[in-house]
């Protein structure tokens, strides 16, 4: 990092190289954060990098503890953010989703958030958050979405675990539950839906257009608008919140 990137407080990402991960980066380097993204994959970390200099990045893997000592190497000033946004792959339904793919799922969300927590831990300070990015599958069960329900479902309980853990020092956690957006990710879930039902793709991907009260779905930057709106001294009061950004997809109370 420059000197100038040093004196920014630090947002520490992962999952910041996808549609929907660069939507967020950008915002919040725009609310004044030096962002530090964390992936496996250097070219699409190194592509994000060059779109900024208060961008920079670590390679390390979030479902291995290796990553902790990894991360903790590149952290040099007060974290006032932490995400996780990490997806999990489309393994279908809970009919045909591996128990091993399950097990994966749940590493990578619940089990990253926590080395993700333990890496960035002694920088926080009264007023930093944590955010898991989850999501509608976590709410709201299906039969073709087993992995993102689950994973997400366990990631919801994390995240109200650490506002208990953390509350007394003032840092709060927060769940973002974002509704399905116009990605090639919601293409491979559609793809598992329409094998399940023996119908064609895009008879469900206009199904699942229905199924919003506005028949929309989430963008990315209704995310990131979300996600920031937490950087705010008021967001102290959503401590262990979900926010549901789901586009009205949600009939379950609360």
């Amino acid at each position: 990092m420059t000197a100038q990137n040093k004196k920014r407080e630090l947002a520490v990402m992962v999952g910041a190289t996808g549609a929907l991960g660069t939507t967020v980066a950008h915002r919040l380097v725009d609310a004044g954060l030096h962002l530090l993204a964390i992936g496996r994959r250097e070219d699409e970390l190194k592509a994000l990098a060059a779109t900024s200099e208060h961008i920079s990045y670590v390679i390390a893997d979030i479902g291995d503890d290796s990553a902790i000592e990894i991360i903790k190497a590149k952290i040099d000033a007060t974290v006032r953010m932490v995400v996780h946004a990490a997806g999990v792959p489309v393994a279908g339904g809970v009919l045909e989703a591996s128990p091993l793919a399950l097990s994966q799922a749940i590493n990578i969300k619940a089990g990253g958030m926590l080395r993700l927590h333990r890496a960035t831990d002694a920088h926080l300070v009264r007023g930093s958050r944590l955010v898991a990015v989850g999501g509608h599958y976590g709410f709201e069960p299906t039969a073709y979405a087993a992995t993102a329900g689950v994973a997400n479902a366990g990631l919801t309980n994390l995240m109200r675990q650490f506002s208990w853990a953390l509350g007394e020092r003032g840092i709060t956690a927060h769940l973002v539950a974002p509704g399905p957006a116009d990605t090639e990710r919601l293409r491979n879930v559609a793809n598992a839906r329409a094998a399940q039902r023996g119908v064609s793709v895009e008879e469900v991907f206009n199904e699942l257009k229905q199924e919003s009260a506005i028949h929309a779905f989430t963008t990315p930057e209704q995310v990131a608008w979300g996600i920031c709106l937490l950087l705010a001294p008021e967001a102290d009061a959503m401590a262990g919140s979900s926010l549901m950004l789901d586009s009205g997809r949600r009939h379950g109370l609360p």
